[in-house]
């Protein structure tokens, strides 16, 4: 049975300006810097520039808007809240603010050539018709970065004839496979691991461990990869020594060689930190990055607008004044997202530098102390979620390397004495220990537990296991070594 009734509750709603500051909080500073070209070139209200207008005309300006604060008929209209603002953003007069010097200055790329077109233009070496050099070049479109081909024949049989209205078979298709195959790098266009090894070996002048190599390849792959060397020493009657051989040989081969192609084509992308942490006189000097502070101001091309329509008192321009309007309150709305992202991170950063100064005064990993998000949040009084935002994909400068910030957030266990330690601490201790080990005989999580254990750090096996898996160490089987 339907009802009506009146219901009182109580609802958060977001403002659409704290939106806009959440968004920036979370960008580093590349995308940051690219958000602020994209407002710009968006809100004709808001330009970026380093002179300060002039006095002046300003104060001049500001009489003149005041003097005639009566005048405008337009009830909807507020245009005397954009008139008699100061033109100058408040962070601009700060003794702290940051000058032209401190800009980071930017290498261009040069355009090369990209893995593909260096493929392609390798096909003129052979003799190929109008048809497989079409396949061929779609074959070649299908190869990934890593130099592999992942897609079935029959897959590449089928696009060409709908795609490209290339009608072949798949036999048509192998055999210029196997063409693109003897293309540079040595091993690009094979469909796994196994594959791309045996090609590279192929092509290598043939020596004794290169033959036997090619034998476990494709006769004993599957213990290879498994390290089961013993059966590989019995299954091909061999010693010792001679699987040594042929396992280095393997081993100086390349499992990507798509990575092997170098050009200025391939764009690298480099960390641009946000926070710069400094040692002086024993002393913390923590600063933001100067493209974290851009200078940003309304344009008072459009002031000037506002002030015509004051004195003209045409109320025909009404739709032109309220279009005015949107743009100064989104550039407005801008300009205080980004000195809020500012102020928040600084103080985030301040609070973190304090927290594990020990650390950034030593550079001893094994100071940083225990720290979630929620001791930040507490100590700046906001909230855990905005501390994420902040930590996330930002990194800081320190005298021992750039750092990416949210990885002097971890958790604490205690130790043999009952005091808090840092999991990076543990994490540290246990890849020393795997490090140490015999190769010949790792070390199972058990025994690793045992050696931690040992040490002061009584852990479980399923916490190595957990900390092993993120250390990206394999198990004890895959990191023997004979």
């Amino acid at each position: 049975m339907l009802k009506q009734g009146l219901y009182q509750k109580l609802q958060q709603k977001l403002t659409p300006q704290q939106i806009q500051l959440m968004k920036l909080i979370q960008l580093p500073t590349i995308e940051f810097e690219q958000r602020i070209k994209q407002e710009i070139e968006e809100n004709p209200a808001l330009e970026e520039g380093k002179e300060e207008p002039e006095d002046d005309l300003l104060t001049q300006q500001n009489e003149d808007y005041e003097d005639d604060a009566q005048v405008i008929e337009a009830p909807d209209i507020n245009v005397d809240e954009y008139l008699s603002d100061d033109e100058i953003p408040d962070y601009r007069l700060r003794s702290n603010n940051y000058s032209a010097d401190d800009d980071e200055k930017k290498i261009p790329y040069a355009q090369g050539e990209s893995f593909t077109q260096y493929l392609k233009s390798q096909l003129s070496s052979f003799p190929l018709d109008e048809q497989r050099r079409k396949i061929a070049e779609f074959l070649i479109g299908s190869i990934n970065d890593n130099g592999y081909l992942r897609r079935d024949i029959i897959e590449i049989v089928d696009d060409l004839a709908f795609t490209h209205n290339v009608m072949t078979d798949e036999d048509e298709v192998e055999k210029v496979l196997r063409l693109i195959q003897e293309l540079d790098p040595a091993g690009v266009g094979a469909h796994d691991l196994r594959e791309t090894l045996l090609i590279q070996l192929r092509r290598k002048k043939p020596t004794q461990a290169r033959e036997l190599a090619i034998k476990i390849l494709e006769k004993g792959f599957d213990y290879f990869i498994n390290k089961k060397y013993k059966k590989l020493m019995a299954k091909f009657e061999i010693t010792e020594e001679q699987l040594k051989e042929a396992i280095n040989e393997i081993t100086k081969l390349n499992p990507k060689p798509g990575n092997a192609f170098n050009s200025t084509g391939n764009y690298v992308e480099h960390v641009i930190p946000d926070f710069i942490i400094n040692v002086v006189d024993d002393e913390l000097e923590i600063s933001l990055n100067a493209k974290n502070a851009p200078v940003l101001r309304v344009s008072p091309a459009y002031t000037e607008m506002l002030k015509g329509y004051k004195e003209n008192k045409d109320k025909s321009q009404k739709e032109a004044v309220m279009f005015i309007k949107q743009k100064l309150d989104s550039a407005k709305w801008f300009i205080d997202a980004v000195n809020q992202r500012r102020e928040t991170l600084l103080r985030t950063i301040q609070a973190i530098a304090e927290y594990q100064k020990e650390y950034f005064l030593t550079g001893d990993e094994r100071k940083i102390k225990p720290m979630i998000l929620k001791d930040i949040a507490e100590k700046i009084g906001m909230d855990i979620s905005t501390v994420s935002r902040v930590a996330n994909s930002k990194y800081v400068q320190t005298p021992y390397g750039v750092k990416l910030l949210k990885e002097f957030f971890s958790e604490s266990m205690k130790d043999a004495q009952g005091e808090d330690v840092s999991t990076i601490k543990i994490k540290n201790i246990l890849q020393s220990v795997v490090d140490q080990e015999d190769k010949r005989k790792p070390l199972t999580d058990e025994q690793l537990a045992k050696a931690l254990k040992e040490q002061g750090f009584p852990i479980a096996r399923r916490t190595i296991a957990k900390y092993r898996e993120q250390l990206g160490i394999p198990v004890a089987r895959l990191r023997k070594e004979i």
